[in-house]
């Protein structure tokens, strides 16, 4: 839990202090030898530390996921393989895997209540990523709409949802070919804008690089890039904008 939550529940009776202690005193972080697991990370930012699946040793990853079930009650992953889910599934049989947004996740918030983001996606192809950032935020309990299919070439489908727009409190647009998404949409809220450029588009899209360029490149006001298929780091993102707006 964040530090301020903490210290709290400690005000209001509902931890202890030999518990708040407890969990003060607990070293900052689990070195696994290969790995050096922040365990504090929930403490000091509010969000505690995910997993990027790909790339690692399959023993590696069972193994972190088991210590950062263990110590934080919820763990999750990004960009699994459904071979990988199959692996911990052997040890932590209650995973779960969302093939779309390939995301392994056990526990987590699985109803969130908080706040309100909205998530859209210029076009289908889209949507792996748009899931990616959806189901970070709920994960660290932030309410989602959806809003997907609704690029520019067919305004008339994003305007019918301008009113579910304007009242959130941070939009993600996601969008590959050339990204204007991101600036119709900037340029009708009053809210900040996170673009996510994807790999979606012909040979000239350049693996996201023409969505990109767009993006950074806004007229709209208020509008942030994050990477190219950076999903969860703009699911992070609009979290951390939403909990302050909530605030």
């Amino acid at each position: 839990m964040e530090l301020h939550e903490l210290l709290e529940q400690v005000k209001s009776g509902t931890v202890s202090i030999q518990e708040a202690e407890g969990l003060l005193r607990r070293a900052p972080f689990d070195d696994l030898g290969y790995a050096k697991l922040d365990l504090h990370r929930q403490v000091r930012s509010g969000f505690a530390e995910v997993v990027y699946c790909a790339g690692k040793a399959d023993e590696h990853l069972i193994h972190i996921f088991q210590t950062l079930y263990e110590k934080n009650g919820a763990v999750m992953g990004t960009r699994g393989t459904p071979e990988q889910f199959e692996l911990i599934r052997q040890q932590l049989p209650e995973v779960q895997y969302d093939p779309i947004s390939r995301i392994l996740r056990i526990g987590g918030n699985i109803e969130p209540q908080k706040g309100r983001i909205a998530v859209c996606t210029a076009g289908t192809a889209d949507i792996s990523v748009a899931e990616e950032a959806a189901q970070t935020a709920e994960f660290f309990g932030r309410r989602v709409e959806r809003i997907y299919d609704v690029g520019v070439s067919g305004l008339h489908r994003l305007l019918s949802r301008l009113d579910v727009l304007q009242q959130a409190n941070v939009i993600i647009a996601v969008a590959g070919m050339e990204g204007a998404l991101a600036s119709v949409i900037g340029g009708l809220v009053s809210v900040p804008v996170i673009a996510v450029p994807t790999s979606v588009g012909y040979g000239a899209n350049f693996g996201g690089m023409s969505a990109l360029l767009t993006m950074i490149n806004s007229c709209a006001n208020g509008v942030g890039v994050v990477n190219i298929d950076n999903g969860y780091g703009a699911g992070y993102l609009a979290s951390q904008i939403d909990r302050l707006a909530e605030r």
